[in-house]
């Protein structure tokens, strides 16, 4: 059993948090949303009045917060508090200079760091099946692997300090660009006169074929599980995508990459979201290229 404190009891963090309770772990946890907290509780979560307090006996401190500013800020407050030589693990997306920063205060404060942000949404936090993409030392991967393995299901060391958040936006970058071209090839296929399961059935088996169709198809019926048959509730709200897809735009503007298609990708939630269809699934923008925005 490892004394855990969890740091971000939301949407993804409370079934996280959960896992960790089933897989034997003490956990202690905090978030600033008393509902958050009154149903992090009800799943076993130990709840304290602080986070310094949640951190003061942890062998290991998991983040999962909504931004680099929030990380940062939690680690300001927490770090003194928590026992030297503890492991800090931030499970947020955020921007990769953040978590750079992130690993540095915890270095000087005595931590093992690593960023480890994740793949496979609401649905994968609660059944354990999330990707865990990690940034930091050997040392501290190591010692994270078993705790993470008790939340998901494939555990990847991208390399040094902020390789894991290097790692989640460039994938979540061609998700973005890779939905909405499928969403395209859906609407055309309607303006051509073309059933959706036939042309999931081609593309599906074929060169087209993609995440963001065979397990995601954005029009009802084909694919069972996914938000288009619940009326495109999230799943992965179209908010966090635009979130992801600034933050790759903003690391490609640092670098100095070219990313036409991001960019593009980009702009088009942006609108999707301004149009005020930031809480739907980011597979909703079918809805939006259809010319329907008042759908979804």
């Amino acid at each position: 059993m490892t004394k855990v404190a969890f740091i971000g009891l939301g949407n993804m963090g409370a079934p996280m948090a959960a896992n960790l309770v089933k897989a034997g772990h003490a956990v202690s946890g905090f978030d600033l949303v008393e509902a958050a907290k009154t149903a992090a509780e009800g799943t076993g979560v130990t709840i304290a009045p602080s986070a310094r307090e949640a951190v003061r006996d942890a062998e290991v401190v998991v983040t999962m917060l909504p931004a680099g500013r929030h990380v940062l800020a939690a680690h300001a407050e927490f770090l003194d508090a928590a026992p030297k030589g503890a492991l800090v693990i931030d499970c947020s997306t955020i921007d990769v200079d953040s978590a750079k920063r992130a690993h540095a205060a915890g270095g000087a404060a005595g931590m093992l760091t690593l960023d480890a942000p994740v793949s496979g949404g609401v649905g994968g936090a609660t059944a354990g099946t999330l990707t865990f993409m990690c940034g930091g030392s050997d040392e501290a991967f190591a010692k994270a692997k078993p705790l993470l393995e008790a939340m998901g299901k494939r555990i990847v060391h991208c390399g040094g300090a902020g390789a894991g958040q290097a790692a989640k936006i460039c994938n979540n970058m061609i998700l973005g660009a890779t939905m909405i071209v499928t969403c395209e090839a859906f609407a055309l296929a309607e303006k051509l006169g073309l059933e959706a399961q036939a042309l999931f059935d081609v593309a599906s088996t074929a060169s087209g074929q993609s995440w963001s169709l065979n397990s995601y198809c954005p029009v009802p019926g084909p694919v069972p599980a996914s938000p288009a048959n619940r009326g495109y509730k999230p799943g992965f709200a179209a908010s966090l995508m635009l979130k992801d897809l600034k933050l790759a735009q903003e690391a490609a503007a640092s670098v100095g990459a070219a990313t036409p298609l991001g960019a593009e990708a980009a702009q088009l939630y942006a609108l999707f979201v301004a149009a005020g269809h930031g809480g739907d699934d980011f597979s909703g923008v079918i809805n939006f290229l259809r010319g329907a925005r008042g759908a979804a």
